[in-house]
């Protein structure tokens, strides 16, 4: 399991492919997100794993995106972010403010939403349900995912 911070961590990533080494970017790393190069079959491109706090303004997270976007340059990438942001672009049922921001960013970086629309919702709990959980992927992972 990697993460830049042990103890109050909210972003992790776990592999369990023993085909695949993985380095933490610790330059890109903090307690609200996880950055790591992974190399595959002769394959390298890199993954992420976010959580972009409610009480955060939520360009906080989108500028973080932006620097992984920077550093991983020509190389694939996925990020998997709890944006605590919702929009019908992620099959939500409403766009607030946040998802709007992410959406616009998303569009201006030529990213792409791989959620898929679905009956189950991301985020469930006593006061509602939503769907503020999403992946992205650029170009290079678009065309390499299949099914």
């Amino acid at each position: 399991m990697y993460s830049s911070h042990e103890d109050k961590s909210r972003a992790n990533i776990l592999i369990n492919n023993n085909n695949i080494d993985a380095v933490l970017i610790t330059q890109l790393s903090n307690q609200d997100s996880a950055v790591l190069e992974l190399e595959s079959n002769g394959h390298i491109f890199y993954a992420a794993s976010m959580y972009f706090d409610i009480t955060e303004k939520i360009e906080k997270g989108v500028e973080k995106i932006d620097q992984m976007l920077e550093f991983t340059k020509g190389n694939g990438l996925i990020i998997a972010v709890d944006s605590n942001a919702r929009s019908a672009a992620w099959h939500d049922l409403k766009t607030n403010k946040r998802g709007k921001t992410v959406e616009e960013f998303i569009v201006s970086k030529n990213l792409y939403i791989m959620n898929k629309e679905s009956d189950r919702t991301t985020f469930h709990n006593a006061r509602g349900k939503s769907n503020i959980d999403l992946t992205i992927v650029n170009t290079q992972i678009l065309q390499a995912v299949t099914n």
